[in-house]
């Protein structure tokens, strides 16, 4: 007979076991990062304010700051994550605006498996998507902070923002929770070979390391794709040939059928029989 308060007595109100203890101070530890000192936290805010620019689409503003953005890079303290953004910042540096543009629509707007749009992994083309979104975005409001509706909340630019303004904690949550999905867009940079894995791979240094359960689903993830839902998505179907609309994209509704009306009047030689 084990010695040890049952879960049941727990919730009841008595007092939570040694083991439980235990594991309770061991996910917390896995969960934040340790204690930063002011220095650490304010490289840790740069380097995800830097993950965010770099991820954005690059228009004419964003090619115009690559040089600040390189000598920015370079001026980090020595971590691995600075070491991944040099070697994407001097790609960047290197190409034309149009090939830059041509490669970022490329990697994130025509590919499912390397969308910036995070909850997609998560609930796939699901009604839990939705709701998913309006609590990314409750948690920015509660925090002071309202995107202004230019992107989704859950676009991997905004949350890596949001991770920067707030910290660690809170603020890093939603990366923490979006975690497989990470891993699953960086591998597929991976394979194409973009330069923007290594932007991904800086990011993933900052996160806790994965768990067995994480490399599984990410696994998954690869083979069968995100989850999806068939009722009421009527209108995905007919995106194109055995593909669906990109997160993100908008779908107008399919055409209703013409409605039949009787002639206005019986005697005219040609009449409509559609309006």
């Amino acid at each position: 007979m084990s010695l040890l308060p049952s879960p049941r007595a727990e919730r009841l109100g008595g007092p939570p076991s040694i083991p439980a203890l235990v594991r309770t101070r061991v996910r917390a530890a896995i969960r934040r990062p340790s204690r930063l000192t002011p220095e650490e936290a304010q490289a840790r805010t740069l380097l995800l304010r830097l993950c965010s620019l770099l991820l954005q689409y690059p228009d004419a503003e964003l090619t115009a700051a690559r040089q600040v953005l390189t000598a920015t890079v370079e001026a980090l303290p020595p971590s691995p994550a600075a070491e991944h953004l040099a070697d994407f910042t001097a790609w960047l540096t290197g190409q034309e605006t149009d090939d830059l543009e041509r490669h970022y629509v490329e990697m994130f707007d025509l590919r499912r498996k390397s969308s910036l749009y995070l909850t997609y992994y998560l609930h796939g083309d699901t009604r839990r998507r939705g709701m998913a979104l309006l609590t990314l975005n409750q948690r920015y409001k509660a925090a002071g902070w309202d995107i202004d509706g230019g992107e989704l909340p859950d676009h991997l630019p905004v949350v890596l923002e949001f991770a920067a303004l707030v910290g660690p904690g809170g603020g890093e949550a939603p990366l923490r929770q979006h975690r497989r999905g990470l891993e699953l867009i960086h591998r597929a940079l991976a394979d194409a070979d973009s330069p923007y894995r290594h932007v991904l791979a800086a990011l993933l240094t900052l996160l806790p390391p994965p768990t067995e359960a994480d490399r599984a689903a990410v696994a998954q993830l690869v083979a069968e794709g995100p989850p999806n839902e068939e009722v009421g998505l009527d209108p995905y179907v007919t995106y194109g040939e055995g593909e669906f609309a990109p997160p993100g994209t908008f779908v107008p509704p399919m055409a209703a059928p013409p409605t039949r009306v009787p002639p206005a009047d019986p005697t005219t030689s040609r009449m409509e029989g559609t309006r």
